[in-house]
């Protein structure tokens, strides 16, 4: 049996089942990010104490743009707008707004083969940058091999808006050296100065990525939504439904821990408009990230 525990001096959630195979910890105040995950006694997110969240964004949903934005400055239906700048050493606006705020629970359930926790952010007050309101919900679905997050956005305001959305979560091996990255690739993103996008290189086609002691921060347009992460351990495969699937993959400075984050747009995606959307006043837009483990 699965159960879901508040821990309200924190605002944390705890999911666990009976046999301790499964654990999930959300945290209310970190925009809902799941700070440690456990599945099939595979610990696959942990917490990266003494890197701080500010920093990481670890498991953070990324919203209304993953990634950078140059500047914080873009231009959307005839006028400019400026998003705070968050990076300075960089001089960008980075994983969007909603990474600090506090979601509420709204619904939840438990049964013998799984947990489900829906938890909601809804903005009401005009952003700096993002003049809009919005309501974003998430759906985390815990099961003894597989994690399935919902993203549901809904736009509340008069006027359409941009947007990218994104997760950023870490994950561990036991040998990060002898782990691989594999997917099925359409093009590289190039990235120049500050990390932003300059171009594309054409890959189309299969690669296995051999992580060893290599530092990464690139970014894959894929021709399929399937990644697969493989350790010496266990093997971590990610769908994502949609269109725009790009992976980012970023070796923080913590041994045997990588970034793999799933996102429908790339750095300065509100500038080169890849992968960017707009979403109608009125209507929604929704995405499921799906993680399944298996063991090697």
């Amino acid at each position: 049996m699965y159960t879901i525990k508040l821990v309200n001096k924190d605002n944390i959630l705890e999911v666990t089942n009976t046999d301790a195979s499964v654990y999930g910890k959300i945290y209310l105040d970190k925009g809902a990010s799941l700070q440690e995950l456990t599945l099939n006694n595979h610990n696959i997110i942990q917490d990266l104490s003494p890197l701080d969240y500010a920093t990481t964004y670890a498991s953070s949903i990324l919203f209304p743009f993953a990634n950078r934005i140059k500047d914080g400055i873009y231009s959307f239906n005839d006028s400019q707008y400026e998003f705070p700048i968050n990076v300075r050493d960089e001089q960008n606006a980075l994983h969007g707004l909603v990474f600090n705020k506090t979601f509420e629970v709204v619904e939840e359930n438990t049964t013998e083969k799984n947990a489900m926790v829906a938890l909601q952010y809804i903005q009401t007050e005009l952003i700096d940058g993002f003049p809009y309101t919005f309501k974003i919900k998430l759906v985390y679905i815990f099961s003894k091999t597989a994690l399935d997050l919902k993203m549901y956005v809904e736009n509340t305001d008069t006027k359409p808006f941009p947007f990218t959305v994104g997760w950023h979560p870490y994950f561990t091996s036991n040998n990060l050296f002898e782990s691989t990255l594999n997917m099925n690739c359409k093009e590289k993103i190039i990235l120049g100065d500050r990390n932003i996008t300059t171009g594309t290189t054409p890959i189309h086609e299969n690669i296995s990525i051999k992580i060893r002691d290599e530092f990464f921060d690139d970014c894959w347009m894929l021709n399929s939504d399937e990644v697969v992460f493989k350790t010496p351990k266990y093997n971590l495969k990610f769908n994502a439904t949609g269109n725009n699937n790009f992976i980012q993959a970023y070796t923080p400075p913590r041994k045997n821990t990588i970034a793999i984050e799933p996102t429908t747009g790339v750095s300065d995606s509100f500038n080169n408009k890849i992968g960017l959307q707009t979403l109608p006043p009125n209507e929604s837009y929704e995405i499921t990230w799906n993680v399944k483990i298996s063991n090697n």
